[in-house]
């Protein structure tokens, strides 16, 4: 595999068996929302795009008449509320289940960021899932047929399904979905923070993150355990304390 895999994380991953154009219905033309199964069930993942740590997804099932009103995009969320809202979501939620991809499963070089990804839908949906279970996915390719359909190949249950974009923002099943991970992961970085101290937000874009990374290399000569080392953020600064090493000598 070529390149880092957080610059391909967003690519267009080509399967081989997909013959339809991305946002044409394929699996679920005649797919609708009567509401006469009050279960529905959403998934969402977090931390996608870290240099550091986990990406996890989680599954919730319930009646969406039993969420809390404010359910929406994590990512439109206070931290505070979030954590509110997992501990409600959890306790009215029919069941949740939550994966999550290490860091070793990232920095595989036989894989890439859009079959994980895929891999976590279907590793939170697995436990829970039942036959003609409506169940919505936040694509997380650009061809939200296609996710629908990788996905629907690792689940053993015969699911009603569908993924579009921006699922978490349009259906609160997703959005609660959404919750249930961004609290996961983001209970996983303070865990990482305990290890290793203030490491910021664990985003590429985040100088305390960078200088993090630069300060570790700098000490112990090599990434710590919790970094993707594929991405180009490590590569760039391990490449820059490499450099400054030569000038220094």
């Amino acid at each position: 595999m070529t390149g880092s895999k957080d610059e391909d994380a967003g690519s267009d991953d080509t399967t081989g068996d997909d013959e339809h154009p991305p946002g044409e219905r394929t699996r679920l033309d005649d797919w609708t929302d009567d509401g006469e199964t009050e279960l529905r069930a959403g998934v969402d993942e977090a931390g996608k795009g870290p240099v550091l740590g986990s990406m996890f997804a989680a599954c919730v099932v319930a009646d969406p008449a039993d969420l809390p009103d404010d359910v929406d995009d994590s990512k439109d969320l206070a931290s505070e509320r979030r954590e509110e809202l997992a501990a409600v979501i959890r306790d009215q939620a029919h069941a949740v289940a939550v994966s999550e991809i290490t860091v070793e499963r990232i920095d595989d070089p036989e894989t890439d960021m859009n079959t994980l990804t895929v891999a976590a839908h279907a590793e939170a949906l697995g436990p829970v899932a039942r036959d003609g279970l409506a169940t919505y996915l936040d694509a997380g390719d650009t061809n939200a047929v296609r996710f629908e359909r990788r996905v629907a190949d690792r689940v053993d249950a015969d699911l009603d399904l569908r993924a579009e974009h921006g699922a978490d923002a349009s259906y609160p099943i997703v959005g609660a979905a959404s919750i249930i991970a961004k609290v996961e992961r983001d209970a996983h970085v303070a865990d990482l923070a305990s290890e290793y101290g203030d490491l910021g937000s664990g985003y590429p874009g985040d100088s305390t993150t960078r200088d993090f990374l630069e300060d570790y290399i700098e000490e112990h000569g090599e990434l710590p355990a919790c970094a993707r080392e594929s991405w180009q953020t490590s590569r760039d600064v391990r490449n820059a304390a490499g450099q400054a090493a030569l000038d220094d000598f």
